[in-house]
């Protein structure tokens, strides 16, 4: 190998926590529960511990509370729950915010947050958040991430005062992982009052080095706690109807999802027959390019409480339930006189299990398993009028096992493995990964990685794999950096349950740059960084590239905001992608594209965000020219409206369009691109249990080649062809979702779903706007109306029903 995988080892002796000055407080256990209705004037509040004296962390870093805006909390527990009383004062209470969004939207509001870590390892933080109109939002949070996909069942209730406002909180030990053996819990408190744009925290949280979860309090006080089963069930039932090309189809499902609470600090997470008819559809684009385009999870299951799944990168939950893995195969499997009649685009998933946790020495374990349903195409001879079955997906397992220890609050080393089992002679494939990230005791500096390695057998034949990755950064005070390698082998491939664009290749990149913690007279804050690229081919050992960018951040402290980029490449540039052929290589001048954008005050009934950019080829009439231009309009507090327009020209690019069956001649052709996107996201909440949503988005994309094509040379050039294939596209998606959701009951819902969607391409790449959206709704128009009804039970309540 060419690379140091493992450099790590010799920092490990010079790790250990870093010494940060802590508050604490010490939670009293109550025999009389109080009633969580944001009043604070029951008796147990009286005698509970408090939490105060809170300092400024945004803008400013460490500036004491204004005397008119003082938070006072009060904590108490007892073998259900732990309780939390804050008074937030406020003499201008006019000016809180009161957007009402539904659960972990965080709007134009107020709020208030408890963060806790029960294990207080410096790294794992569950997050709690009361907005000022009494809606929640809940996540985990590690070092730089806040996952608001994840949700637990807890109760809150707030009220406005002549003085501020008061938040009344109880959270369920169910919604918590903690161990009993652990005395001392990691705490703080978080409270943002939105009109001034301030951040302030209950302990000190030093922005210019470390993450916000190692700078918790301490919490003490809690033992002796009988806690109560963690056992939850989710029952669902859908019923759903679709019209499609003058056809309806009824369908209904049934399915459950279950919590269970393995150990104190392990939880076993279920779907049984589990229905995803109601994800939010994806922003489909066309891609011409070598790669795979990347989508996100929409999905629920896989979206909660994954974060230990995420170490390594080598799991895409996506690959579950995706096209079948020999959907494309079918085709070349016909006999003479046969068409193909049905062949899925998606495989069904039966069933999935997760089981994750953490113990109180810091070691994370995660277990996935998901069962997907066997897969068939239907095809049919049209002389003798028969049918059959072509397998394009067997009977599949995909399973995903960590092992991750944290240590000294800041560093951890992991190992991850996933494995794709397929019935019969379809291919499977196995990939495992190393990775570290360990940071010095004063939290000054980093060194992470990875080493990775697949193997895939497929048809009879076994390839091996590696790939690996190192980076150094500083990562405290104004003047930041990072260094890194990044380097894979031809063999290397995850796609069968990750996410890869490319392999064989290496890269070397390091990126600079300045930013403040301090707002000055100018600038609220920004950030100025400078990335350098190296870009080479592993095997053999060519050239391919280099990128160089300069990037600023600015805003000022009215939240106006602005900023660019210059980008640019230097010298010949050679593509090894481009001509989907082994060896072969596209070579080409190098761009200089530049890009600005502002944005201003979201926190006005009225804000807007704007970008253009522009690039150029080096000695080449290819340009490219977009802008973008999306205005908010808060109506009310309850109703707003976001409209999104993009609009992109590409001209005279040099593409790939065909090659011989060889692989000796590879085409390329002239072409025109045009990209316009037009979205609408708009909500009324009617409170912040029940909200009518809409989401709309036409994305249409013209393609245009000139009648010269061309030839790629055996060195990387291009010579006119007699090539005269027609490769015109116009490609249109069109999607239009509306729902309203009512959360009845905590963890409890009720979804009435409608979709409206259109995806069509053809090569009428003439055609105006106008008549391209009359021959859009002359294609088949897909018609879907679900209702779904989602009802939370908890054991502990069960059993007082029985």
């Amino acid at each position: 190998m060419k690379f140091l995988p493992i450099l790590f080892v010799s920092l490990v002796c010079l790790c250990s926590n870093a010494q940060i000055e802590k508050k604490q407080v010490t939670a009293l256990k109550t025999s009389v529960k109080p009633i969580i209705d944001g009043n604070l004037d029951d008796e147990c509040w009286q005698h509970a511990a408090t939490a105060q004296n809170f300092v400024m962390f945004k803008p400013k870093n460490g500036t004491p509370e204004r005397l008119d805006k003082k938070t006072t909390v009060k904590l108490l527990y007892d073998d259900e729950a732990i309780y939390f009383a804050a008074y937030l004062y406020d003499n201008t209470t006019d000016k809180i915010p009161l957007q009402y969004e539904n659960r972990d939207q965080i709007g134009n509001v107020d709020y208030f947050a408890v963060l806790l870590n029960p294990n207080n390892d410096g790294q794992n933080d569950s997050g709690f958040f009361v907005m000022s109109t009494g809606a929640q939002a809940d996540c985990k949070i590690d070092k730089k991430r806040e996952d608001f996909s994840w949700n637990a069942v807890w109760y809150s209730a707030v009220k406005i005062t002549p003085s501020g406002w008061q938040v009344e909180i109880k959270i369920p030990y169910s919604a918590l992982r903690f161990s009993e053996e652990v005395d001392v819990w990691g705490i703080n408190f978080i409270r943002r009052i939105h009109y001034l744009n301030e951040q302030y925290s209950w302990n000190y949280i030093n922005r210019s080095k470390g993450f916000m979860t190692q700078y918790a309090g301490e919490l003490t006080g809690i033992s002796g706690i009988n806690a109560p089963l963690r056992l939850s069930f989710s029952p669902y039932a859908t019923v759903s109807n679709t019209w499609f090309e003058g056809k309806s189809s009824f369908d209904k499902s049934v399915g459950l999802d279950v919590k269970y609470g393995l150990s104190e600090s392990f939880t076993l997470d279920a779907t049984l027959i589990p229905d995803f008819s109601q994800t939010a559809f994806d922003n489909l684009e066309l891609n011409l390019g070598p790669f795979e385009q990347r989508y996100e999870e929409q999905r629920a299951f896989f979206t909660e409480g994954t974060e230990l799944f995420k170490k390594g990168n080598i799991f895409y939950s996506r690959r579950i339930g995706n096209a079948p893995v020999e959907r494309h195969l079918v085709k070349e499997k016909l006999e003479d006189n046969e068409i193909i009649t049905h062949n899925p685009d998606k495989v069904d998933m039966i069933n999935a299990i997760k089981i994750s946790g953490r113990t109180k020495k810091g070691l994370g374990i995660g277990f996935f398993n998901a069962i997907t349903a066997r897969t068939t195409a239907s095809v049919r001879d049209t002389l003798k009028n028969t049918s059959r079955k072509i397998v394009t997906e067997p009977l599949a397992n995909y399973n995903v096992l960590v092992l991750d220890q944290q240590f000294n609050k800041n560093s951890s080393v992991g190992i991850i493995n996933t494995n794709v089992t397929r019935s019969g002679h379809f291919r499977d494939a196995n990939v495992t990964a190393l990775t570290y990230n360990i940071s010095d005791k004063k939290d000054h500096y980093n060194i992470k990685g990875n080493l990775k390695i697949s193997n895939v057998f497929d048809d009879g034949k076994y390839k091996k794999g590696y790939s690996g990755f190192i980076e150094l950064s500083k990562i405290y005070g104004n003047f930041q950096f990072e260094v890194n390698h990044w380097r894979n082998n031809s063999k290397y491939e995850v796609k069968d349950l990750g996410f890869q664009r490319r392999n064989n290749t290496a890269n070397y990149t390091a990126e600079f740059s300045y930013k403040i913690f301090e707002p000055n007279r100018t600038f609220n804050k920004y950030k100025i960084s400078l990335d350098n690229k190296l870009k080479y081919l592993n095997n053999p050992n060519e050239y391919m590239g280099n990128e160089i960018e300069l990037d600023g951040f600015f805003m000022l402290p009215s939240r106006f905001a602005f900023g660019g980029s210059i980008e640019t490449n230097i010298g010949i540039q050679y593509d090894w992608f481009e001509p989907r052929v082994a060896g072969r290589y596209f070579k080409h001048s190098g761009i200089l594209n530049t890009n600005a954008w502002v944005s201003s005050d979201y926190r006005k009934k009225f804000a807007y965000y704007a970008g253009a950019t522009y690039g150029s080829r080096y000695g080449k009439n290819e340009n490219y020219m977009a802008f973008n231009f999306e205005p908010r309009f808060r109506f009310s507090n309850r109703f707003y409206l976001i409209y999104e327009i993009f609009y992109a020209r590409l001209k005279n690019e040099k593409g790939y369009v065909h090659n011989t069956e060889d692989k000796e001649h590879i085409f390329f052709g002239n072409r025109r691109i045009t990209t316009l996107s037009n979205a609408i996201i708009s909500k009324y909440n009617f409170n912040i249990k029940s909200a009518l949503s809409l989401s709309f988005r036409h994305y249409w994309s013209p393609v245009k080649y000139s009648s010269n094509f061309f030839e790629l040379t055996k060195d990387g050039n291009l010579i006119p062809s007699t090539y005269s294939n027609s490769h015109d596209e116009n490609y249109n998606v069109w999607n239009l979702d509306l729902s309203y959701s009512w959360e009845f009951a905590p963890g409890s819902q009720f979804i009435i779903f409608y979709r409206n969607a259109i995806t069509n391409k053809d090569n009428f790449s003439n055609l105006n706007y106008t008549k391209n959206l009359k021959h859009l709704f002359k294609q088949p128009i897909s018609n879907n109306l679900s209702i779904k009804f989602i009802y939370y039970l908890d054991y502990n309540k069960l059993k007082t029903w029985l």
